[in-house]
């Protein structure tokens, strides 16, 4: 498939099930479209292998806790985040 052909809209759709895919919470069928599509498209394939590496790095990652006073401001700045349109 050259890069003319290439439907970008069902890399979003795949995109959006990686997750679902890494944690073994898919159906047989829609794991092997996944596989089927990442060999033949080089951007999902790098995308699937950097999730990989990502998800592997957090696994590797020591478990700390982050300063009170950063905490606090981290909420006081969630809760002072403008609402999205959809949210309203």
């Amino acid at each position: 498939m050259n890069k003319d052909e290439h439907d970008h809209k069902h890399c979003l759709e795949l995109f959006e099930k990686l997750s679902e895919y890494l944690d073994n919470e898919l159906d047989e069928v829609t794991c092997q479209g996944i596989e089927k599509h990442v060999k033949e498209c080089v951007p999902c394939f790098v995308c699937l292998q950097t999730l990989k590496r990502t998800i592997d790095l957090c696994k590797q990652t020591e478990n700390r806790s982050v300063p009170k006073d950063f905490s606090e401001k981290l909420k006081e700045a969630i809760q002072n985040m403008p609402k999205s349109p959809s949210a309203r």
